[in-house]
């Protein structure tokens, strides 16, 4: 029997590579509609949309009742993620997966095969990596390589490519894929912790976790992961996906 979780999908508008992203159409369902009706294909016992931002809010409300309001001074999804959590009233020992906003091709047991190997671990987080399909990816610093242990422990995230294949042998490179799994008691100990200083120079988050001794275990997943939305030739891309579905 599957433990229960609830997702909740962090969403704001700001975005560098693709202004108003979350809002984006795609094939006539924005971005955001697109990751919730995903998300609730899942064994989730709820689904919910943070936001910070009144125009996500409204449009989250034209399809779902399920959208939180959270401040605008959070610098980060996890925060936004803590405090949904406080205003729904999630218990310490409940376990939230936090799906980035920009993953409207998720597969669905992904999600719940997450939930599974995290709530079955003793690990303070759970999170996911695939295999890197295409070498050239390897070297894209929006790519997110991710050193593992022998049991899948991440002993290292980073935009770099992780491990230096400085004898040049076989080698094979994993890439995070960015979803998380965390118990509401540990999320409140995460938000509290201050940014540090490996995840200043990444501009990863999860290196906060790790720094201050955190354990987070790797689900390896080995079907493919379409990718995210970061750029307006993914949103293209994404579009096109649509389309040749139906066909």
């Amino acid at each position: 029997m599957t433990d229960p979780y609830v997702v909740i999908i962090p969403s704001r508008l700001a975005s560098t590579r693709l202004p108003r992203k979350p809002l984006a159409d795609i094939a006539g369902k924005s971005l955001i509609q697109r990751v919730y009706e995903r998300a609730i294909q899942s064994k989730a016992r709820k689904v919910y949309v943070a936001t910070d931002e009144k125009e996500i809010f409204n449009h989250v409300r034209s399809f779902s009742d399920d959208v939180i309001m959270t401040s605008e001074n959070h610098i980060s999804g996890t925060d936004r993620i803590q405090e949904a959590s406080n205003v729904i009233n999630i218990q310490p020992n409940e376990t939230i997966i936090n799906l980035q906003g920009d993953e409207p091709f998720v597969p669905i047991d992904l999600i719940n095969n997450l939930s599974n190997v995290f709530n079955n671990s003793s690990c303070d987080v759970g999170t996911v990596v695939s295999k890197f399909g295409d070498a050239d990816e390897v070297d894209n610093p929006n790519s997110v390589k991710v050193a593992l242990s022998n049991s899948n422990k991440a002993l290292y995230f980073s935009r770099s490519v992780i491990p230096d294949n400085f004898t040049k042998t076989d080698q094979i490179f994993y890439r995070h894929i960015g979803i998380y799994a965390y118990k509401k008691s540990t999320l409140d100990r995460l938000v509290s912790l201050p940014p540090s200083s490996l995840e200043l120079l990444e501009k990863l988050e999860q290196l906060r976790f790790i720094e201050n001794g955190f354990t987070i275990e790797a689900l390896i997943y080995n079907s493919l992961i379409p990718s995210g939305i970061d750029t307006q030739e993914d949103l293209q891309s994404a579009v096109d996906f649509i389309k040749n579905a139906h066909k």
